[in-house]
């Protein structure tokens, strides 16, 4: 009997060392465990997060009007000008409110401000689709310019920043990537969009993306990590560690260049193709033409990316705009062609794709991370403020004097801008 029970004991025994999980299998399930621990947590999650925000909010409500405005017009009955006149004041509400978001980012971080932003987004699609009389429309656009003070690039930059401190470059850049491609996305979207359920639709839809998606990835999902303050050595102070002040002349150099540069391409998104057709280049390849912009902006982006990382921000914003310069120069002395106004596109393309990095990453150089929401905000009002009149004055100077005196126009404002960058020295 003893023998017996003992077997049975034993036999049980060998019965439940089967049933236990071998140690090396059970080290190899904590490892696995560990890496997607660290991958959910890992700060760089915040790249495709915002990502993700960017490519809608740009495509849902900046993207959208030069398709849906001409049919709201129609439906409603006002004219086109005024109907892009909300755009406008939306640009105007986004600069004047851009400084409140940058502090409230700096103060609450982005996963608090960015989900008010795309809500505030969602809601205004929504206000137009419903509201019939004109005070009431541009004042949905005022909305919608709040949502963009807090949900577009610079609450997104202002946001890597407050993540990843001074390191912030990479983040940037590799996030410019994804949201160089929210034209792309948008437009044959759009386009398709209001084919299949009309304009109505398509804004409820867009909508319902801010709203669903892009909120709550940007609240709960985006990293609430604050990198640390950087501590600088005791003593005099390395050339590695200054910053400029952001007060005085190095500040306003710097905010008086970005905002003459952002009149650049808010002019010529609007009025470029128009005036090539004019200049006598047929509209089927003045199509493919502007189709250039996109990409090239991607391969800049992928050159600073891999080659000129190095490179000090202020050097690549010069260069940016210097070689928008050479291609005016080239255009003027070459004449408008099919092929020169191609070169132009693609130098303007990759000028601007340089230049939506250098407006994150300049000021984070030369100024610090301290308060650098609230710098953003500071550089963002102007700018946007420059947005907002760009395809008014170039529209009035091509229609009053000439094509090519807009252009000039164009080239005098990247002059100024370039010899504003040129005036500040690096600390």
């Amino acid at each position: 009997m003893d023998f017996c029970a003992a077997r049975t004991l034993s036999g049980a025994g060998d019965s439940a060392k089967t049933l236990r999980t071998p140690p090396i299998s059970r080290k190899n399930a904590e490892g696995r465990m560990n890496k997607l621990a660290r991958l959910i947590n890992n700060r760089w999650r915040a790249i495709p997060i915002l990502g993700v925000s960017q490519i809608l909010a740009w495509g849902a409500i900046y993207y959208t009007p030069v398709l849906i405005a001409p049919l709201i017009a129609e439906e409603r009955g006002w004219s086109l000008t005024f109907t892009m006149a909300g755009f406008s004041a939306g640009l105007l509400a986004a600069g004047l409110s851009s400084p409140f978001v940058g502090r409230m980012i700096d103060r609450h971080g982005g996963h608090a401000v960015m989900p008010a932003g795309s809500l505030l987004g969602a809601a205004g699609l929504v206000g137009i689709v419903y509201v019939s009389d004109p005070v009431l429309y541009l004042a949905v656009w005022v909305v919608l310019g709040a949502a963009m003070a807090a949900s577009l690039y610079d609450p997104a930059f202002a946001t890597l920043a407050r993540i990843f401190g001074t390191d912030a470059r990479r983040a940037i850049t590799l996030l410019t990537f994804i949201g160089g491609f929210a034209s792309t996305v948008s437009w044959p979207a759009t386009h398709f969009l209001i084919e299949a359920i009309g304009w109505r639709g398509t804004y409820g839809f867009y909508a319902a993306l801010l709203a669903l998606l892009a909120a709550p990835l940007l609240a709960f999902a985006l990293p609430r990590e604050h990198a640390a303050a950087e501590v600088l050595p005791a003593g005099p102070l390395s050339k590695r560690t200054k910053h400029l002040p952001a007060t005085g002349w190095p500040f306003a150099l710097v905010a008086i260049a970005f905002a003459l540069y952002a009149f650049i391409p808010s002019a010529l998104s609007a009025h470029m193709l128009a005036i090539f057709t004019r200049f006598g280049i047929e509209p089927a390849t003045v199509v493919l033409i502007g189709a250039l912009f996109g990409p090239a902006q991607v391969t800049a982006r992928f050159l600073e990316f891999t080659i000129a990382r190095r490179q000090h921000p202020l050097a690549i914003a010069r260069l940016a705009i210097a070689l928008l310069i050479f291609a005016y120069a080239t255009l003027t002395l070459l004449g408008v062609s099919a092929p020169a106004a191609a070169a132009f596109a693609i130098v303007f393309g990759m000028t601007n794709g340089l230049m939506t990095i250098a407006r994150g990453t300049v000021p984070l150089a030369l100024f610090g991370r301290s308060g650098y929401g609230r710098l953003l905000g500071r550089i963002a009002g102007p700018a946007l403020l420059m947005q907002a009149v760009g395809p008014l004055v170039l529209a009035y100077v091509a229609e009053r004097y000439s094509d090519p005196a807009a252009l000039a126009l164009i080239a005098a404002f990247a002059l100024a801008a370039l010899l504003c960058f040129a005036a500040i020295r690096r600390p």
